[in-house]
């Protein structure tokens, strides 16, 4: 067995055996990073995005644990129908990571009404729906654990990124109230708030490269974050190693906002 092979099986002592996971945008970049990370500690995962070659393509690689499914995160009715799908095949979700993403740089001047209500809708709205979707099936089981995927933006504002920094904001605050709703039953809500990550979304333009490149110069580390970095938090917030916390919002950032 070549040690990629290898790397894909549970380990031996797997946090998340035969949970079901539920994992927005992950076909690619730092959500493709949490499937792979929650495979390995047991769990089978649903990939929900739109960008079906790269989800059939990773479900295929990674066996018969994962599944791949077509998802319009600002959809309600897309919501319902992928959960229902992720239940047919594997059960109720009991675990939730709402990854999806998108970033633009424009200043406010240049941001079309469109541009800003679209991103929204894909970063903020999506995780209000998730959250909302999942509920009834999480409260059935009696336990579920949701992590939203933030950003350092949700804590600083960011010039050139008006849209990005407000959804990002927002995601933080949802969070913490969804905890206090959730908690009497059973469900732990929690945020993660990644620095400069090395993925197709933070380098998709020169531009962008630049830019985030700077930024992470400047933290403490002096680096770009891997993917794999965040989903090893992920990977603990969603286990029992997480029991008590619910409502936080975790920073991964190399020191930069410290």
């Amino acid at each position: 067995m070549s040690t990629s092979e290898s790397a894909m099986l549970p380990s031996q002592f797997p946090l998340l055996a035969d949970r079901v996971a539920f994992v927005t945008g992950g076909a690619r970049g730092m959500g493709a990073s949490h499937v792979r990370a929650l495979v390995r500690q047991g769990a089978r995962v649903v990939i929900g995005d739109l960008l079906e070659n790269e989800g059939q393509t990773l479900a295929h690689e990674l066996g018969d644990r994962v599944a791949f499914v077509r998802h319009d995160v600002t959809s309600s009715s897309g919501w319902a129908d992928a959960l229902a799908r992720a239940e047919e095949v594997f059960g109720p979700v009991e675990i939730l990571v709402n990854n999806a993403g998108i970033l633009a740089w424009n200043t406010i001047e240049d941001t079309s009404e469109a541009d800003y209500r679209r991103l929204i809708d894909v970063n903020q709205v999506s995780c209000f729906l998730g959250m909302k979707a999942v509920l009834p099936s999480m409260r059935r089981l009696g336990r579920g654990t949701i992590v939203n995927v933030s950003s350092v933006a949700g804590f600083v504002g960011w010039a050139n990124a008006i849209a990005y920094t407000a959804s990002k904001f927002a995601v933080r605050g949802m969070t913490k109230v969804a905890a206090k709703e959730f908690a009497p039953y059973g469900i732990r809500v929690n945020s993660v708030h990644p620095g400069m990550i090395d993925t197709p979304m933070t380098t998709s333009t020169p531009q962008s490269t630049r830019l985030i490149k700077s930024v992470a110069a400047a933290s403490a580390l002096g680096r770009l974050g891997e993917p794999e970095e965040i989903s090893s938090l992920v990977v603990y917030l969603v286990s029992d190693q997480a029991s008590f916390i619910t409502g936080a919002a975790f920073v991964a950032d190399g020191g930069f906002i410290q």
